[in-house]
């Protein structure tokens, strides 16, 4: 695998490291680099001042040729300073280049010419001015152990010798590599609490993304997963990519939910033309053997056992009648408009089964004087939702209707107590021959649907561990009622 085709996960610490690293390591080297420009300056400026100090204090020394005085005047910066003197020697030649003293006299004895002191010493000798005016002259080669400054001792045009500072490269490479060990350890200590800082933060921007990510992975395989905002509750780019994602998830869930109830539907109209092609078919010959039958009663003279032998088939195919009745179901048949007492027959009729079963029967209607929906209709949905609701109450159980009608809509709810329905349930309620009784056929359910589905509405039914509730929404012809609406069951 390529560098980089690694996970941002790992990319985004290496990166961030690597760039820490290398400002640090440039920042380091910049500021060595620096100080030890500084530490040769600081140690010429050092060699300049001393000497000077020292070379105006050994003129009138040497004009009056007092030796003991001029090494007093040479040894006085190492009295002074015991130990923590940066120089290392300090020689005086004469204007014959021999030594006229010098602070350590049995390495650089009086007299002595200076090529007789080294081959630093006797380059120092040919390549220093001889001017009375010259500058400071520094002699500083690669490899060699001391750095050479010499100075020029003399007065108002008047030169009578050269002092030479000596200092020697291993103090000063002591004094550098101190500063490189604190420089080096500062790095460190930064690197060591950047680089943690970095990894976190990679891994903490990165993580979200990597489950936003995988969920975008399984959303073709139909795994819709949240993701916890909690994660990131921040407004930036990451923030708005959580926040996308969910929008996304929300229109995904929102069109399974529409296709869902778009293949229901369909499946439910396919079965309702099913059902009744077969119907009508059913119908015919259905007539024709009770109109048999009735004839034979009428004129025929059976026998008891052909007698009860009838009778047992005039009852089969009435009640095979009565099915295939409840399987014609139109909404567009004719029928007068819904009026309050058409509500209050029904309450009549499904009283003694509310007492039959033990069961509370609540009821609160509002209801103008006319509705424009079918009477017949709405009266055949509200029995069967009622009956089925009874029965599910059971004894002790309680069962509520609630009707409300605005400019817009007709509301009709209907909720009981009792055992609850699950998910499965639910999900093929309305559907034909679907029972969740051992006394129903499963059709009450199903007329209901395809009557409140052909005049235009919705019916939808959810369960929990107290109620069960079914819903009718069906709407009417003029504008909604937003004050009505505010009242509404939930």
């Amino acid at each position: 695998m390529r560098l980089f085709d690694l996970s941002l996960r790992f990319k985004l610490p290496l990166w961030g490291g690597g760039l820490i690293i290398a400002t640090a390591l440039t920042l380091s080297t910049s500021y060595v680099v620096q100080a030890w420009d500084n530490l040769n300056r600081d140690l010429l400026q050092n060699a300049e001042d001393i000497g000077r100090a020292t070379a105006h204090a050994l003129f009138p020394v040497m004009l009056h040729d007092d030796v003991w005085d001029a090494f007093e005047v040479v040894s006085l910066p190492f009295v002074a300073n015991p130990g923590t003197a940066l120089i290392d020697s300090l020689v005086v030649l004469d204007r014959t280049q021999q030594v006229y003293v010098s602070s350590q006299p049995q390495e650089f004895p009086m007299l002595s010419p200076v090529v007789a002191l080294g081959e630093d010493f006797a380059a120092v000798g040919r390549e220093m001015p001889k001017a009375a005016d010259a500058d400071v002259f520094v002699h500083n080669v690669t490899g060699a152990q001391r750095i050479y400054v010499a100075l020029p001792i003399a007065s108002e045009g008047v030169r009578l010798g050269t002092l030479i500072v000596t200092y020697n490269k291993s103090l000063l490479w002591q004094r550098f590599s101190l500063i490189l060990s604190r420089s080096l350890w500062i790095t460190l200590l930064v690197l060591a609490v950047l680089l943690p800082v970095t990894a976190y933060w990679g891994r903490r921007m990165m993580l979200p993304m990597q489950m936003v990510t995988e969920r975008i992975k399984r959303i073709g395989s139909g795994e819709l997963d949240d993701i916890d905002t909690g994660l990131y509750p921040y407004g930036d780019e990451v923030g708005q990519l959580f926040s996308a994602y969910e929008a996304v998830l929300l229109k995904l869930r929102e069109k399974a939910e529409f296709e869902k109830e778009m293949v229901k539907s369909e499946r439910m109209a396919a079965v309702g033309r099913l059902t009744a092609s077969i119907a009508h078919e059913i119908n015919n010959p259905l007539g024709g053997m009770l109109n048999a039958i009735s004839t034979l009663k009428r004129h025929g003279s059976p026998d008891p056992v052909t007698q009860k032998t009838i009778s047992l088939l005039e009852r089969g195919l009435s009640q095979i009648r009565e099915t295939v009745a409840a399987l014609l179901v139109e909404a567009k048949v004719k029928s007068r408009p819904l009026e309050a007492s058409d509500l209050e027959d029904v309450r009549i009729l499904v009283a003694p089964a509310a007492q039959k079963h033990g069961a509370h029967l609540s009821w609160s209607v509002t209801l103008p004087a006319t509705v424009a929906i079918p009477s017949t209709l709405i009266r055949q949905v509200l029995i069967n939702l009622l009956l089925n609701a009874i029965t599910a109450a059971g004894q002790g159980g309680q069962v509520a209707v609630r009707v409300l009608v605005s400019e817009a809509r007709f509301v009709l709810v209907v909720e009981n107590s009792g055992r609850s329905l699950s998910p499965e349930q639910l999900a093929r309620l309305f559907e034909p021959f679907t029972s969740f009784s051992e006394t129903g056929n499963g059709l009450g359910l199903w007329i209901c649907y395809q009557i409140v589905t052909q005049l235009g509405g919705t019916i939808a039914a959810d369960s929990s561990m107290e109620l069960t509730r079914f819903t009718v929404l069906i709407p009417l012809d003029t504008m909604h009622d937003s004050s009505l609406a505010q009242n509404l069951p939930d």
